[in-house]
C-alpha cells in the first residue's frame, strides 16, 4: 500500500502522517493574515472563447464579465462566468505580434509568452487560485517574509472602463508548480469580477452550484509542499490521509488538507505512493501535467440530485462525462455506512445518478467526479468534483445558521471506489491503445 508514515522518502523532514481514524481535528487559528474565502479560479488555455461556453453549459454558470479586443485589450482575452459565489475565469493570449502600445489589460502581470508556454506544458489547467483577503498588500508582505516565492507584487487596479470608483488590489505568490495563489482585496469596487473587465448582463444560469469548496493540488513531495504553504500562510492541518486510508491494493496516495482559520479556504495536497502493482494516479498526473498542478476543484451545491440531473442531461451534448458508477453492492450497503441521513428514495437516486456517500464524525458528504475535462483526458489530469455537505450547522456572529467548513470530510470511504474506477478506466484505455498499435 505504499509508505503509511507519509514521508515517502521526501527530503526536508519527516511528516509522520496519522491514519485518518487517529487524526484529531484541531483549529489553532494560526493564519498570518486575514483570509475570507475563495474569490475565483483562473484557467489559462488556448481558446478562452469556446472554453468558457463549454463550462457554462456543462456546469450552469453565466457570463458576467469579459476583457478582450472589444474592450481595448490587445494582449489576451478573458471571460468570467459565475454561479452564486462560484467564479471561473478563462484566459488565452493573443498573438504577441499585435501592437500592444495602448492595450488595456486588467492583469498587469500577464505575459503572452508565459501563457503560451503554460498551455503547451499543461494543456487546459488552473493558473491562479484567487483568495479574498482583508488586505492583499499585507498578505503578500507577510507571505514573502515567511518564504513565499513572489510572482506579482501588489498592484492597485482602478477601473478605467466604467469609472465606477473603488479599487481592488491583487498580488501573487507561488503555490505549487506553475500555479499561483492570488490575493485579492476589495476597496470599494462594485464590478462583477475585476477592474477593467466589462460587466455583462446576461440571464442568470445555475444548476445549483454555490461556491468552491476546496482546490486539490498534486505534488511530488508532500512534506516540502505542506511546510512551504503553512509557513507563509499559517494555515493549519484540517485532515490527513495515508495510502492505507484511501488507496487500493493496486495504487495509492498520501494527502493532507490545509485550512484557513474560518476553514472556508481548504487546500488539500496529494503525493503519490510507490511499490504498488500499478502506478499511483497522482504520479500519472504529475507526468502528464509535466509537474505539480491543481488536480481537481470541488464545487458545492445545496441539492446534488437536482444539480446532477441537469449536468447529466448535457453529458453527451457538450457537457462533462462522469466516472463509472460503483457496483450495486455499494448502494445496498449504504444504509449501514451512513445511517438514516438519506431516505430510501434518496439512496435510489444516488444509485441512478452515480453519487457516492461518505461521512465523518460531524456530518455526511455526497460526491461525484467527472472524467478529466481537458484534451489530456486519456489520463487523470484536471477534473471536477460536485459535492453536497449535510449537517454541521451552527449560528454565526449575526445569529444566522451556517455550515462549518469541511462538514462530512473529504470522502475517505469513497477514495478506494474512485481509485478502482480510475484503475478500470486506465485498464480499458490500455487495452484500446494496445489494440490500435497492433
Amino acid at each position: 500500500m505504499g509508505q503509511a508514515d507519509g514521508s515517502n522518502g521526501a527530503a526536508g523532514g519527516e511528516l509522520n502522517l496519522k491514519a485518518c481514524e487517529r487524526f484529531v481535528r484541531h483549529n489553532p487559528h494560526t493564519d498570518l493574515f486575514g483570509v475570507q474565502r475563495f474569490h475565483h479560479i483562473e484557467f489559462w488555455c488556448g481558446d478562452a472563447s469556446n472554453t468558457w461556453r463549454r463550462f457554462s453549459w456543462g456546469l450552469g454558470m453565466h457570463l458576467v464579465a469579459k476583457s478582450d479586443q472589444t474592450t481595448g485589450n490587445q494582449t489576451y482575452c478573458s471571460y468570467a462566468i459565475q454561479s452564486n459565489e462560484l467564479v471561473f475565469a478563462f484566459t488565452a493570449p493573443y498573438s504577441s505580434k499585435i501592437d500592444q502600445t495602448n492595450t488595456k489589460k486588467p492583469h498587469p502581470g500577464f505575459h503572452s509568452e508565459e501563457a503560451r508556454e503554460f498551455s503547451a506544458k499543461h494543456g487546459l489547467a488552473v493558473r491562479a487560485v484567487g483568495v479574498l483577503v482583508d488586505d492583499a498588500h499585507e498578505a503578500y508582505r507577510v507571505s514573502v517574509e515567511n518564504g513565499a516565492v513572489s510572482v506579482l507584487a501588489p498592484q492597485v487596479l482602478t477601473d478605467e472602463l466604467k469609472g465606477t470608483g473603488g479599487t481592488m488590489v491583487i498580488a501573487e505568490v507561488k503555490l505549487y508548480g506553475d500555479v499561483v495563489l492570488r490575493y485579492v482585496s476589495n476597496q470599494g469596487f462594485k464590478g462583477s469580477f475585476l477592474p477593467n473587465y466589462e460587466d455583462i448582463e446576461s440571464l442568470p444560469l445555475t444548476y445549483g452550484l454555490v461556491r468552491l469548496d476546496h482546490a486539490v493540488g498534486n505534488v511530488h513531495k508532500l512534506v516540502e509542499a505542506v511546510q512551504y504553504v503553512c509557513k507563509f500562510t499559517g494555515f493549519h492541518t484540517f485532515a490527513e490521509f495515508t495510502a492505507d486510508d484511501v488507496g487500493t491494493m493496486e495504487s495509492g496516495l498520501n494527502s493532507m488538507v490545509l485550512a484557513s482559520n474560518n476553514e472556508m479556504v481548504l487546500l488539500p495536497l496529494n503525493e503519490p505512493t510507490f511499490g504498488t502493482k500499478r502506478k499511483s494516479q497522482i504520479q500519472t498526473y504529475l507526468e502528464h501535467n509535466e509537474g505539480p498542478g491543481l488536480q481537481h476543484l470541488a464545487l458545492i451545491c445545496d441539492d446534488i440530485f437536482s444539480t446532477l440531473r441537469e449536468m447529466r442531461t448535457r453529458t453527451q451534448v457538450g457537457g462533462f462525462e462522469f466516472m463509472p458508477k460503483p457496483p450495486p453492492t455499494y448502494y445496498k450497503n449504504m444504509p449501514k455506512r451512513v445511517g438514516s441521513v438519506l431516505t430510501e428514495q434518496q439512496i435510489k437516486d444516488c444509485e441512478q445518478l452515480g453519487i457516492l456517500v461518505d461521512k465523518d464524525d460531524q456530518g455526511v458528504l455526497l460526491q461525484i467526479f467527472t472524467k478529466p475535462i481537458g484534451d489530456r483526458h486519456v489520463m487523470p489530469t484536471i477534473f471536477i468534483e460536485v459535492i453536497q455537505r449535510v449537517g454541521c450547522m451552527e449560528k454565526n456572529s449575526a445569529g444566522v445558521p451556517v455550515q462549518k467548513g469541511g462538514c462530512g470530510g473529504f470522502g475517505k470511504g469513497n477514495f478506494s471506489e474512485l481509485f478502482k474506477s480510475i484503475e478500470e478506466y486506465e485498464k480499458t484505455l490500455d487495452g484500446t491503445l494496445q489494440a490500435k498499435s497492433e
